[in-house]
């Protein structure tokens, strides 16, 4: 009785309980609107949409996750059963020669046996039952481990996308201001000609279209190197890919953010720490219930034959085992101490997964103001740099100013456009990041987030 002493239940530790924030830093009010599942669609993009479902099907991550949870399935069906009967069945026979005892002769006999034999551990004290639901959690944690792989493969894929169509916005502004230089080396030519310029004002519009030309090759090498990690993604050979809306027509949906609290039950990266606990939980339980004694029930019978004997016979047994330790030098303890240790870590897992996801809701929503903000500076920005180009342009070709005030211009045009495109890309894959950080429509099927799931089952 001694031996099978399990002491106290070591307790959850409680620096690793989580306490949800009352609402998000930004002010921004929670709303109870659900995050469609299929949330790419709200970027009114249809080859979006088509690169998000084909990367889900092909990609080769979701296919390594989908085999992680067969075999997390495999290892659950493998624990329900050893709390099932086992059942098993012998058939055998034989030819011998042998000695008989009783008179010292050799004697030729066939002997010929089938048998089925019942044993059942009672499991009075859970051991096993703690075991089938500590699989069947890490069953459940690695089914979200999947979705939240899914959830990456199609955030990544819809950013890449919006990556791809930003550079392509960008090899575009490059080639229509190009055209410009064309044309203003054309006048700066002709105006030294006619000698109403100097070869200053020529050699400054040369280097100043050669300085633009160099920038088109550099665009198309990042959209080539950006499709082929994008046909990565999507699980195929490098290819050219079909190009839907421009970057200025993408939707920049509203996303309804939630209040902290449902987080918690929203991500399938918290679901998945979440299930790990609850699985380190009852492997504790299950070490504890290796402390208490094992109940062991078998039954047997069959038919035995044999050439010497004039019929068959019938035998059978019945019996049962009380198995309990008295004396093993530390070892259960020691296996208690290490589960329990895998619980503290598992809690304190789930407590950095919440806090991370708090941590990454608060990013998307400030970069989603900020860059709002800051796309309309640059518009304003923009609108006034267009303006000051055509003064400049005007005054070069009237001879009132040298062609470096036009030039000067034009590379700020340049860059405000250059910026636009950047600042624009930036909310589309921060509003994807939002996406992804509110989890992406999952719905997790009624996952606890409170430490309840630590304390004893």
């Amino acid at each position: 009785m001694l031996a099978a002493c399990a002491g106290p239940r070591p307790q959850a530790p409680p620096g690793a309980a989580v306490t949800p924030p009352q609402a998000w830093r930004n002010g921004l009010a929670g709303s109870s609107v659900e995050v469609s599942a299929d949330w790419w669609r709200a970027f009114n993009d249809p080859v979006l949409t088509q690169i998000v479902q084909t990367a889900l099907i092909h990609n080769t991550d979701v296919a390594i996750a989908a085999t992680r949870v067969a075999e997390a399935r495999g290892q659950f069906h493998l624990a329900r059963a050893q709390g099932l009967p086992d059942i098993q069945g012998a058939l055998q026979g034989l030819h011998e020669r042998d000695v008989n005892p009783g008179f010292g002769v050799g004697e030729n006999q066939t002997v010929g046996a089938a048998d089925v034999s019942i044993s059942y551990d009672l499991d009075l004290f859970g051991r096993l039952a703690n075991a089938r639901e500590a699989a069947r959690a890490e069953l459940l944690a690695s089914q979200a481990a999947r979705d939240n792989i899914r959830l990456a493969v199609a955030a990544s894929a819809a950013s890449g996308y919006m990556t791809l169509r930003a550079l392509d916005a960008r090899l575009a502004v490059v080639q229509a201001t190009l055209a410009d230089r064309a044309d203003a080396l054309k006048i700066a030519r002709r105006r030294t000609a006619a000698g109403y310029a100097s070869q200053l004002d020529l050699a400054q519009a040369e280097a100043d279209y050669a300085a633009t030309a160099r920038l088109v090759p550099t665009a198309q090498l990042a959209i080539a190197l950006q499709e082929d990690g994008l046909s990565l993604l999507l699980g195929e050979s490098p290819r050219a890919f079909e190009r839907g809306a421009d970057l200025a027509a993408i939707a920049l949906p509203t996303i309804p953010a939630s209040v902290p609290s449902s987080l918690l039950r929203r991500r399938p990266d918290i679901a998945a720490v979440e299930q790990q606990l609850i699985a380190a939980n009852h492997s504790l339980d299950s070490a504890r219930a290796a402390f208490m004694p094992d109940v062991q029930l078998s039954a047997s019978g069959g038919l035995d034959n044999s050439t010497i004997i004039p019929q068959a016979v019938w035998v059978y047994a019945l019996g049962g085992a009380v198995l309990t330790p008295i004396f093993d030098s530390g070892r259960l303890r020691a296996q208690q101490e290490t589960v329990a240790a895998r619980r503290d870590q598992a809690a304190f897992a789930y407590r950095k997964a919440a806090l991370v996801a708090f941590r990454e809701v608060e990013d998307a929503l400030a970069s989603l103001q900020r860059l709002q903000e800051q796309e309309a500076d640059l518009n304003a920005e923009r609108a006034v740099l267009a303006h000051t180009v055509t003064l400049a342009t005007n005054r070069y070709r009237a001879g009132y100013s040298p062609y470096l005030d036009q030039l000067d211009a034009q590379r700020g045009l340049l860059s405000a456009d250059l910026s636009l495109v950047e600042s624009r890309a930036e909310r589309l894959n921060a509003a994807v990041t939002l996406f992804q950080a509110l989890g992406g429509g999952w719905q997790g099927g009624g996952y606890s987030s409170s430490m309840a799931a630590v304390g004893p089952k």
